[in-house]
């Protein structure tokens, strides 16, 4: 499905965005494996998470909807029941490896496959791990590619230093870890976004945060608990970017997610010189959440190290469009991990912004964006990934001329009412 999108001159309104997708598919995936009904609000209209519901409700979960609210009706972490057919999760990388984890402790075979976009994501990174812990498993092309097929059964307590910082390895191992008699710990470079071990230690787990390590004691059952899903600051990040570039623009977004280890997007903008303000702090169960006004501002180019980037790995696309819009050049270091999401994001946000007028060199693993004074309107490619799409969407509209945008059908993985919202707020 193709999109065209015409310049405006600013983006003015309230708006709340779809429930955090990282939070979302682990409530529902500790909610499955605690005792009782887990009550969640908030829960998001994505493909990704749908299908976590999905390969659970295939393993003998009731989840259903009831008011506005995501009833799951957990039965322990030995409550799931050999599915009769693989696990099929699209192109949801999330589902797939922190799955992994969980089947590692089961008393059943199974196998974990999904879309041929995903066929490409690297699993080694997870069966090496899991290898160390006992479990059986098994990927293609020399243990890298999905499908998986993991036979479950006993899960030794190991101590995993990963050589990236993962959050998706990080809660694989976590989740296997709940079904070892002893504790469990993984250490990592940087520290990746917490929501795992926030979750699993609100239901109940024993959970030890220090640092960069998180360890966790198997065998205590979890207990149903209520969730409210804050809003994905990742959607966010899209309009934040647009209401800084569009001059008289000001958008207030409710509930938004501003855990620390996802909030790097307001440290970035802040420092390009946007103007941006957070209010209503509050806590949404194990998450801090709050209000974000944000407002016009001419922005200039910083350097971003590789330290940070993993704070900011699903906002580096509208980034890169922030950043060919501000005066001066942005570097970022260590942004290798683009390469391997739903499609390189690197080569695709270079090929459309490119397209559009700007600098954009990569070297090695570091990118470097010359700010220029407008972009020109062009035809542009998703290559089938959400937060491109999304991406472009934005510079779309600060563009002169027209731009048409391939693909646009990608944003149902995460924000499937993006352009509705977008474009109620230039209507404004």
């Amino acid at each position: 499905m193709n999109i065209k999108i015409k310049p405006v001159k600013k983006i003015v309104g309230e708006l709340s965005v779809p429930g955090d997708k990282s939070i979302s598919h682990r409530a529902l995936m500790i909610g499955a494996l605690a005792l009782g009904p887990t009550k969640i609000k908030g829960l998001p209209e994505s493909d990704d998470c749908n299908h976590t519901a999905k390969a659970f409700r295939e393993m003998g979960i009731d989840i259903r909807e009831e008011s506005n609210t995501t009833i799951v009706e957990g039965k322990g972490l030995h409550g799931l029941k050999k599915p009769a057919d693989p696990l099929y999760v699209g192109n949801s990388g999330t589902s797939m490896r922190i799955l992994a984890g969980i089947l590692a402790g089961q008393r059943f075979d199974s196998t974990i496959t999904g879309d041929t976009g995903i066929s490409a994501r690297p699993m080694k990174r997870i069966v090496e791990p899991l290898s160390m812990m006992g479990v059986k498993i098994r990927a293609q092309g020399d243990g890298e590619y999905p499908p998986l097929a993991i036979s479950g059964g006993s899960v030794k307590p190991i101590t995993y230093k990963n050589l990236i910082a993962s959050a998706q390895v990080k809660s694989a191992i976590l989740f296997a870890g709940l079904y070892s008699k002893g504790t469990t710990k993984v250490i990592e470079p940087v520290r990746s976004r917490d929501h795992t071990e926030r979750m699993l230690k609100y239901f109940g787990a024993k959970v030890k945060i220090s640092g960069q390590s998180v360890s966790i004691k198997g065998g205590s059952e979890l207990r149903a608990r209520a969730v409210e899903i804050p809003g994905d600051i990742s959607s966010a990040s899209f309009f934040m970017a647009a209401a800084t570039l569009l001059k008289g623009s000001r958008i207030k977004m409710l509930n938004i997610s501003i855990n620390p280890t996802r909030a790097g997007i307001l440290k970035v903008l802040s420092r390009m010189g946007a103007d941006i303000e957070v209010v209503n702090k509050k806590k949404l169960g194990s998450e801090p959440a709050a209000d974000i006004i944000v407002r016009y501002s001419k922005t200039h180019g910083i350097t971003i190290t590789k330290e940070m980037v993993p704070s900011i790995i699903d906002e580096l696309p509208v980034i890169f469009v922030l950043a060919s819009l501000s005066k001066g050049v942005t570097t970022i270091e260590g942004v290798g991990e683009l390469r391997v999401k739903e499609t390189d994001r690197i080569r695709s946000m270079q090929d459309g912004l490119k397209a559009m007028g700007v600098v954009f060199r990569v070297k090695g693993d570091s990118v470097m964006i010359e700010g220029i004074r407008s972009l020109k309107g062009a035809s542009l490619q998703s290559f089938g990934d959400h937060r491109t799409c999304m991406a472009l969407a934005v510079a779309a509209l600060a563009a002169e001329g027209d731009s048409d945008i391939e693909g646009t059908e990608s944003i149902s993985k995460s924000f499937p009412s993006f352009f509705d919202i977008l474009f109620k707020l230039t209507l404004t």
